[in-house]
């Protein structure tokens, strides 16, 4: 009788966290009709650096910024897009800059325009963080089901979705020689999500940060366990690598300005947030204020409506 409770407390637990998390996503992106079709685009791959290829989103929606890492021996896909025919177009983009047979597919966070390409790639070795297996273990196909929910096109492209097992989980940090090129894969999170993974080119001083600093793109605090304060630590310690180039999960590419950009802001809004707390206002009134405040004073920033999510991070951690 026992563990059939806590069985039933459990399942209601993930319940309340990813709808949580669906009405987040269904505030700043459109919940169905999109016009884009959500596939990684053949044909635009950009060399970043002597290693590192980005293969554009565009900014289609539903479509990451994808990273291909070239060593002498062996090649990284870093978020190879949403669904089987996203990761058949990485790999043919991939086949094109690298001939190594050896092949890593890591992801920035569980989400499955981030993950589910990963069925491309059967023979590849899957390298995750602990706390992103834990969201894919506890969620992972919830949000195949959300994101499908969306529109035809996105059913489409994630039917069969599913996720591949990990051939190895890391806690914190964990550094891969790829052949005269290093990719260091730093925990990160919570912050975006439980399991945000960031991925940083040594050698070619190429930063992949995931959600957590996109150019002119409000951060987006899509879990319950989301944390502002975790966030902004994360960006420090981003910042000390000191990166000649930063590619977020959407957006433009950038430079490592963004880092800061994004710390600023965050920085700015949890100031902001505290003193409206302390004047009595509630969560809803603040974030409702804020949205056009940000607006404002970030004119040329995407999806402001974010700034609500982020408030109630805030509230929160604030008691």
């Amino acid at each position: 009788m026992k563990q059939m409770l806590k069985l039933a407390v459990s399942t209601l637990l993930v319940t309340l966290v990813t709808t949580a998390t669906a009405q987040v996503f269904n505030t700043t992106r459109s919940p169905k009709g999109d016009k884009e079709w959500p596939v990684v685009k053949e044909g635009v791959t950009v060399k970043v650096s002597p290693h590192v290829y980005a293969i554009p989103s565009e900014s289609v929606p539903g479509v990451p910024n994808v990273g291909i890492i070239v060593g002498s021996k062996a090649t990284m896909i870093i978020d190879p897009g949403m669904g089987r025919l996203s990761g058949e177009a990485v790999a043919r983009e991939m086949a094109k800059v690298s001939k190594n047979t050896e092949v890593y597919v890591v992801t920035t966070h569980l989400h499955p325009e981030h993950t589910t390409g990963e069925l491309a790639f059967p023979q590849a070795k899957i390298i995750r963080a602990a706390a992103e297996q834990k969201d894919i273990d506890e969620s992972g196909m919830y949000w195949v089901n959300i994101f499908s929910k969306r529109s035809p096109e996105r059913a489409e492209i994630l039917k069969g979705a599913t996720f591949r097992t990990a051939d190895e989980i890391f806690e914190r940090e964990k550094t891969v020689d790829l052949g005269g090129v290093r990719v260091r894969m730093l925990y990160v999170g919570p912050a975006h999500t439980l399991g945000d993974t960031a991925f940083y080119i040594e050698e070619d001083r190429v930063l992949f940060p995931g959600d957590l600093a996109m150019k002119e793109i409000f951060p987006a605090f899509a879990m319950p366990q989301s944390s502002m304060r975790s966030w902004l630590t994360s960006l420090e310690m981003l910042e000390r690598l000191k990166p000649a180039h930063v590619i977020g999960s959407h957006g433009d590419l950038a430079d490592g300005s963004i880092l800061s950009a994004n710390h600023e802001l965050l920085s700015t809004l949890q100031t902001r947030t505290l003193a409206l707390k302390r004047e009595g206002k509630t969560a809803e009134a603040t974030g409702k204020l804020l949205v056009e405040e940000f607006k404002t004073k970030y004119p040329a920033w995407d999806q402001p409506v974010r700034v609500i999510s982020a408030v109630d991070a805030i509230y929160k951690e604030n008691p």
